[in-house]
């Protein structure tokens, strides 16, 4: 059981460091049952720090040392720690990256200190937090785009390896036809939020989306 009595030993990792600075001067006077005991710009001097571990972790999903946030949420996870992702960008893909990667939330560093603080405080707990604009965009980004008949079928071909020359040449039309349909299908799925700029990425979806049947 989580003791709530005790202040929340909060760690802030940004390489940032006018950022980082910046927030911890706020949270320092933004409550009371906030303790900033780490404040650094890099993955490895958290871990090295003699505060570590601590109850909840700001990590900047930002962070250009090459190491994969999944580790450093499984690490953490494995210290008892808490973590509560952050960064410049709201984009719905990237989000829902983050948080399956394992954090328990995600903060734009936009947001304001007060929404900050809620996320700390869920954290602590073991909540989740996302703000209601976050959990709006995630809800759209989830909704797979409607195609039609002929995108489905030009999506599940090309997807199983077919080159553009010869979906057309299956379908019956042009293969400046065949291309259309495809920047279209992206397009899409550019708006619902899904990368499929590749074509790897476009099977992927077609079989997540059961356009496209998995072959063994």
């Amino acid at each position: 059981m989580v003791d709530t009595e005790t202040p929340i030993r909060l760690a802030i990792v940004d390489d940032h460091r006018m950022l980082l600075g910046a927030l911890s001067e706020w949270l320092r006077g933004s409550a009371d049952d906030i303790d900033l005991v780490i404040a650094v710009p890099s993955w490895s001097e958290l871990l090295a720090h003699a505060e570590f571990p601590v109850d909840v972790v700001l990590l900047d999903l930002d962070l250009r040392d090459n190491i994969p946030v999944s580790l450093k949420l499984s690490m953490l996870k494995s210290a008892g720690v808490q973590t509560m992702l952050m960064s410049t960008y709201s984009e719905p893909a990237v989000v829902r990256e983050a948080l399956g990667s394992g954090a328990l939330g995600y903060i734009v560093k936009s947001e304001p200190v007060e929404n900050i603080v809620e996320a700390i405080r869920a954290a602590r707990v073991g909540d989740t937090y996302l703000t209601h604009e976050l959990e709006v965009a995630l809800a759209a980004e989830g909704e797979v785009p409607k195609l039609s008949a002929q995108e489905r079928r030009v999506m599940a071909l090309y997807g199983a390896g077919q080159p553009v020359k010869a979906v057309a040449f299956q379908l019956g039309i042009s293969e400046e036809t065949a291309k259309s349909y495809l920047k279209r299908i992206r397009e899409k799925y550019r708006l619902s939020g899904y990368d499929v700029g590749t074509k790897v990425a476009l099977r992927k979806r077609a079989i997540l989306d059961g356009i496209l049947l998995q072959s063994d």
